[in-house]
């Protein structure tokens, strides 16, 4: 057996361990995306309890802020924590292109940084290392997003021997629409599909001008971890397109279809669920300088199939914390409400 196959095998069982605590007979092992509640402030260990709590299968700790430190035997508090109640640990951190403008120059280098969150990944028992490009400002930078793409996979390239040594598969996000779905298709074959794949979020695609359903048709053979919320889409006066995010069920992606192709496509592979709602985004596609930054895009089924949420979508409202003493209580009140209805719908109906 080859060291890819060994990862999938490894990552089906584990996922199929759990089943029973997805509830319901759900063919899908499901988890939460710890930015799903980031008003909390909490640690690693309040994560994993706040899980446990809801009797997921994974917690998905996409940051390596949520860790008091990297010492061994705190990372190992850690795993134990986590088996005790059942749950896999999965690993992420963010940017490892050193010329996206979400980079940390105190990360040190892409390569190094990526290779420090492989080590984490392996002491916590989380079967990938999860990171990402940057952000849609970046495909509007001298040279365009494949400047970025490049620097990337050099960071990611560094450090193949690490990965296959440690059995840590590196996921790759399409992140706040920095790279649609055919750009980190490419992305994952130059660097190696044997130790690279996708970490999945349908709410940064419809971002990126994706509808969602056949942006997993694309990245859905090569995804490996995922991040998933649901959207609501409109046209505005203007005939702009505007995106809001929300709870799973409560916007226009068909969730229900979504779940089943994904167990189709990603065997093993939980759904782990990042509500960020609360707020809109513009899309001015009616303007012409807005295609510069998506210059192949305009006459695509992938766009026709994207403006046709939109002419089904409906303006929904935001939401925004009154300000005072309970502000912060409103807030992690909201972030729960989004994160857990989505359970509840999943477990439902997936």
């Amino acid at each position: 057996m080859n060291r890819r196959s060994f990862l999938a095998q490894s990552l089906a069982a584990t996922a199929a361990a759990s089943f029973s605590r997805a509830g319901t007979g759900s063919k899908l092992a499901i988890g939460l995306d710890h930015f799903s509640v980031r008003a909390t402030g909490w640690k690693a260990a309040d994560h994993i309890n706040y899980a446990a709590s809801l009797k997921l299968n994974t917690i998905f700790l996409s940051e390596l802020g949520v860790f008091e430190n990297f010492e061994e035997g705190y990372l190992k508090s850690l795993k134990e924590q986590a088996h005790r109640v059942d749950l896999q640990i999965y690993v992420g951190t963010g940017s490892v292109c050193e010329s996206s403008n979400t980079w940390k120059t105190a990360n040190g280098t892409g390569a190094e940084h990526l290779a420090h969150t492989i080590r984490v990944a392996k002491m916590l028992g989380s079967p990938v290392a999860r990171c990402y490009l940057g952000n849609q400002k970046d495909r509007s930078t001298d040279g365009g997003i494949d400047k970025h793409i490049e620097n990337t996979i050099k960071a990611i390239k560094a450090n193949q021997s690490l990965a296959e040594a440690e059995g840590i598969k590196i996921a790759i996000e399409n992140h706040a629409g920095d790279m649609q779905s055919h750009e980190l298709k490419a992305l994952i074959d130059a660097a190696g599909k044997g130790y690279v794949g996708a970490n999945i979020d349908p709410g940064n695609a419809v971002w990126a001008l994706e509808e969602p359903l056949k942006h997993l048709e694309i990245l859905g053979p090569l995804t490996i971890c995922s991040s998933v919320r649901d959207s609501m889409l409109w046209e505005d006066e203007k005939g702009a397109v505007v995106v809001q995010w929300t709870a799973i069920g409560e916007g226009l992606v068909d969730f229900k279809a979504y779940a089943k192709r994904f167990a189709e496509l990603a065997p093993g592979v939980p759904l782990q669920v990042e509500t960020i709602s609360g707020f809109a985004r513009p899309f001015e596609h009616q303007k012409d300088e807005f295609w510069k930054i998506f210059p192949n895009h305009r006459d695509t089924d992938m766009f026709k199939a994207w403006l046709a949420m939109a002419k089904r979508g409906k303006k929904i409202d935001s939401f925004k914390a009154p300000d005072g003493p309970g502000k912060k209580d409103a807030e992690i009140a909201y972030q729960k409400g989004e994160c857990e209805r989505s359970f509840a719908w999943l477990r439902a109906n997936a």
